[in-house]
């Protein structure tokens, strides 16, 4: 008499190939709340290209930042990074953005958590766009679309948590029939085991087990089927190798076939050939042993070619739910983050060719003064390597600004509204501009960022027209103090009117150095004021000035607590040698640049260690609006010295020696290095 045995042996199994299927959908979770947040950034951008750049949610997020970041952190920030703080800021945020974003995937495994997450950080978004000076109520639309694209994304690539598809602990333990209960399993005859019924093991077709075999009756077939349903429809995925054990009982033992591990061969009802995957035809009984019907009515377990675990499989070979195909989710993922990345590169190239600026820019032709500035000779910028040049060219030019994307805004759309307390509100376009006279005069600006000793400030020569014209023009009242211009962006500073009105050369600037304006400048216009520091007068892609008063009004700055009026404070650097150079002992030249613009510098002296101070040589001034340059011939001997420099304006006012931060209107302190002479 022959039977059919199944018993499940462990097998033994050398290392994991890859991750586990818990540690793969974990990362995929992950990687898929990345996606995500890419998502809602990329599609915001895109849309907001048709919109206004400013809604974009990432550049809404950051302006936000900038807006709330404390005065001491920005000052941090500009000290260490200098005119890359926003490369710096765009950084941090990205950072923030993979240390976070992961979690919306993780959280979405819980559905709805994840989704509900993103949109709660949607509203921040939507929040902070809403919140620009120059919002409308279309600011919203990029951020809803790019959160509603984002919970798409969620929803696509995460499943929710399920129970675990693949058997993870107790391999040894691993058998078919694990699910099945203790009164459907039996001991198997001559091998002192436990296996499941032979309903299970085998479908009789003339080969299942006897009554007397089995010790059940005949009548116990549909019993046995019942029980066999229940065993494929609970059973787990097995780790252990399947052996089919075929022979008579009166016969000696049959060799033991191992079918490949996860896998039960097909019948073959032709007889012939390999029935089942690795059981020849003389290892199996004849005819139908292994019914293909019996397993493909159950789930079988199925090898995971990646990580050597067994997914569930249905009657079709599909995953169960709890299994996903790693490689389809490397597709969507990898196609999901090709659209995001391209949604915002194509938001960029759209706002880009719907506002030509840079093409409007080249086109643009800087009107020609009929006095142009002097040029800087040998007498006013003396050739000593390392020492700043006298004039910055235009992409050396320092940039602090809070605008975090560069406003778009061609020569043809600007316009420039005069209003408040005036007599006659004025609108300007180019076309009026350029009907009145330029000038060109060469100024110094400085940054009240500034720490001493750095280099937030340059010389540049600026075209443009007298402010104090246009301002007669419209007719300022007399009890206006305070010009507050704004920027296209919303950005607004304020200037004292006396500082613009008093002769100085305050100009509305149209070039820079013979160019129009760079647009990280200011194009097409922009202001300048000597002998004020630029967050209270130099506002960039200016298109509005109100005359009102400083008990009335607050400039952006102001409102966050910096000064309402700042001066620039008289300032002296030493550019040669450098920080810690080591120069030859002998003569050493020491030089260096000093500012009081509107006042002009009047001295300069330096000292090493405790020395007394030695009056340095200035170069020819140019005006008191620019910096002046000066040089000292420095006997120096050998060792460790530091040098110090300090100047004194025409005013007769000399820089202090407290060292003060930029806070609230401008450092104060003597710059120093250290040098060592062998």
């Amino acid at each position: 008499m022959k039977h059919v045995v199944v018993e499940a042996r462990p097998k033994a199994r050398g290392p994991a190939v890859g991750l586990s299927k818990q540690a793969f959908d974990r990362a995929a979770a992950a990687l898929t709340g990345i996606l995500a947040a890419l998502t809602v950034l990329g599609v915001g951008h895109l849309v907001a290209a048709l919109i206004d750049p400013a809604a974009s949610p990432f550049y809404a997020l950051g302006a936000a930042v900038v807006d709330h970041t404390p005065h001491a952190v920005k000052d941090a920030a500009i000290r260490r990074f200098g005119s890359n703080d926003k490369l710096a800021l765009f950084a941090s945020m990205g950072a923030a953005m993979l240390a976070a974003a992961p979690l919306l995937g993780l959280l979405e495994r819980r559905r709805p958590l994840g989704s509900a997450l993103l949109v709660v950080l949607g509203g921040s978004a939507l929040a902070a766009a809403l919140q620009r000076p120059t919002a409308t109520a279309w600011f919203a639309l990029p951020t809803l679309v790019g959160v509603a694209a984002g919970v798409a994304v969620l929803r696509l690539l995460v499943g929710p948590a399920g129970p675990p598809a693949r058997h993870q602990g107790g391999r040894a333990r691993d058998r078919i029939g694990d699910g099945l209960s203790a009164s459907a399993r039996r001991p198997v005859e001559g091998y002192g085991t436990t296996a499941p019924a032979a309903g299970v093991g085998s479908i009789a077709s003339g080969h299942g087990a006897t009554p007397a075999a089995s010790g059940h009756s005949e009548t116990s077939t549909a019993s046995d089927q019942s029980t066999r349903a229940k065993a494929g429809a609970s059973l787990e995925t097995p780790s252990a190798q399947v052996e089919s054990v075929v022979g008579d009982t009166a016969s000696a033992a049959q060799p033991v076939v191992r079918a490949p591990r996860g896998q039960f061969g097909r019948a073959d009802d032709r007889g012939g050939g390999r029935s089942a995957r690795g059981v020849p035809d003389g290892a199996r009984p004849s005819g139908s042993a292994l019914s293909a019907r019996a397993y493909s009515e159950s789930a079988v377990p199925v090898a995971d070619s990646a990580t050597g675990d067994e997914e569930i499989t249905g009657p079709a070979g599909s995953p169960q739910q709890g299994g996903r195909s790693r490689r389809r989710f490397l597709a969507l993922a990898a196609g999901v983050g090709a659209v995001a990345v391209g949604a915002a590169v194509a938001g960029q190239w759209i706002g880009a060719r719907l506002r030509d600026v840079v093409g409007d820019r080249t086109r643009f032709i800087v009107p020609r003064a009929s006095a142009e500035a002097p040029v800087a000779g040998t007498g006013v910028a003396p050739r000593v390597p390392g020492l700043s040049e006298f004039v910055t060219a235009n992409d050396r030019f320092y940039r602090v600004d809070t605008a975090l994307q560069l406003p778009a805004l061609t020569s043809g759309e600007w316009r420039l509204r005069i209003h408040g307390m005036v007599d006659r509100p004025l609108e300007l376009d180019f076309t009026a501009l350029r009907r009145r006279e330029p000038v060109e005069r060469m100024i110094t600006m400085t940054c009240v960022s500034n720490e001493v000793g750095g280099d937030l400030a340059g010389t540049a020569v600026w075209t443009g027209y007298p402010l104090a014209e246009l301002l007669a023009e419209a007719g300022v009242r007399a009890e206006a103090d305070m010009l507050l211009s704004r920027s296209v962006d919303g950005f607004t500073a304020g200037t004292p009117v006396a500082a613009v009105t008093d002769g100085r050369d305050a100009l509305l600037a149209v070039g820079m150095n013979g160019e129009p304006l760079p647009i990280a400048h200011g194009y097409p216009a922009r202001l300048i004021v000597p002998g004020l520091y630029g967050y209270v007068s130099a506002t960039k892609w200016v298109v509005d000035l109100e005359l009102t008063r400083f008990d009335r009004a607050k400039a952006y700055w102001t409102e966050r607590g910096w000064a309402a009026q700042a001066l620039v404070k008289t300032a002296s650097r030493i550019d040669v040698p450098a920080a810690f150079a080591t120069v030859e002992a002998g003569e050493v030249t020491v030089a260096g640049v000093a500012w009081a613009q509107h006042r002009g510098i009047d001295a300069v002296e330096v000292q090493v260690d405790d020395a007394p101070w030695q009056p340095a040589v200035l170069a020819d001034e140019y005006s008191t609006d620019t910096w002046r340059q000066w040089t000292w011939r420095w006997p120096a001997t050998p060792g460790t010295h530091t040098l110090r420099v300090r100047a004194t304006d025409r005013s007769g006012m000399r820089q202090t020696d407290r060292r003060t931060p930029p806070f609230p209107d401008g450092a104060t302190g003597w710059h120093s290095r250290v040098v060592t002479v062998r």
